[in-house]
């Protein structure tokens, strides 16, 4: 069974992941739907030998002490792959995310019009934020493609692993790769603060460590994008002052209200006027008023200035669902399924 046959076959079918399971055929997910492809299963055998041809030498170590590795992996003129090796039933397993080698502009994504905006931003902490495969790399790969093509600065990405390749063009952009070139993404932040960055993507703020160090590069003067895994504006807030003792919660509202720029919360919609994917997203802009909700513990009260506020671009996820909703672009079972407040969001779309 040839591995670069089944990546060809899954591009042309538009697939964003891939699934190589000895004991069953390859299956790909197309806008959100898993479904066999058309070859016979997979043996113990070729998904070792499959493994074997993608993984770099790190990788293969890795997986020998933890039975588990993640790594990169690119098929040329083609695409590349985030793809993560395990164990099932005692014969490996591989998932692949295809990444696309071309970065898309902002303008093809079907984001508002906002998020163009924030990558005018000088400094701060800009957070986009969303389930596994809402679309949160792109939209950041976009941005920094942006930037890319505007300005003269200094961009460093530290990412698990490498997605999307950038080539440097008005920037100089340097790209690091969890485990690869750095051993935490905390290490790998807090030495880039020392390499004249001024910009810094971090693939995601996932430990105490590495997010009292994005929120302190912002304080300092740089521009941090990141990610972080939740649904929308106020829990991303909370996530963040959970993160840290009791003790320091009141310190960390307070920084997190001077550097927070603004939260990005992405979810993705099978469409139904076409095949293909597209966004309902959640904006919040950190005004003055938002900035004090936040250093005075009241989160609650975000959901009600986005509200109040979509004149300057904010928008609830809601809103968003109920948008694409009444333009005919996605059903309307799956926007009351993946809704904030499905029961107010089901009266909204029978009015």
């Amino acid at each position: 069974m040839n591995l670069t046959d089944i990546l060809h076959a899954a591009y042309e079918a538009d697939a964003s992941d891939v699934h190589l399971i000895a004991g069953h055929p390859p299956y790909m997910r197309v806008h959100q739907v898993m479904s066999p492809m058309e070859y016979p299963c997979i043996t113990a055998d070729e998904a070792q030998e499959m493994f074997e041809e993608m993984a770099p030498e790190p990788a293969r170590r890795t997986f020998e002490s933890h039975c588990d590795a993640d790594f990169s992996y690119q098929v040329e003129d083609l695409a590349r792959y985030r793809v993560n090796a395990h164990l099932q039933k005692g014969a490996i397993g591989l998932a692949l995310r295809v990444i696309k080698t071309t970065v898309p502009p902002l303008d093809v994504l079907s984001l508002p019009e906002v998020i163009s905006r924030l990558t005018y931003l000088p400094r701060g902490l800009v957070l986009v934020t969303g389930d596994t495969g809402s679309g949160k790399s792109t939209s950041l790969a976009a941005m920094i493609q942006a930037m890319n093509e505007r300005y003269a600065k200094h961009i460093i990405t530290l990412e698990d692993p490498v997605e999307y390749v950038f080539q440097s063009e008005q920037c100089l952009i340097e790209q690091r790769e969890l485990g690869q070139d750095l051993p935490t993404f905390a290490s790998g932040l807090k030495h880039a603060l020392r390499q004249d960055p001024d910009i810094i993507l971090v693939g995601e703020m996932r430990d105490l460590e590495t997010t009292s160090l994005a929120i302190s590069a912002a304080e300092t003067g740089h521009l941090v994008l990141s990610t972080l895994h939740t649904i929308n504006a106020s829990q991303t807030v909370e996530r963040i002052v959970d993160m840290y003792p009791a003790s320091q919660q009141n310190q960390i509202r307070s920084m997190l209200a001077g550097t927070l720029q603004a939260v990005v919360s992405q979810t993705l919609f099978s469409r139904t006027d076409r095949p293909g994917m597209v966004p309902a997203v959640e904006t919040l802009l950190c005004t003055s008023a938002v900035r004090n909700l936040i250093r005075e513990n009241r989160t609650f009260e975000i959901p009600n200035i986005i509200e109040t506020n979509r004149a300057i671009g904010m928008q609830s996820l809601d809103t968003s669902i109920a948008e694409l909703y009444f333009n005919g672009l996605i059903s309307k079972e799956d926007a009351i399924a993946q809704s904030v407040y499905p029961d107010k969001l089901e009266r909204q779309l029978a009015a």
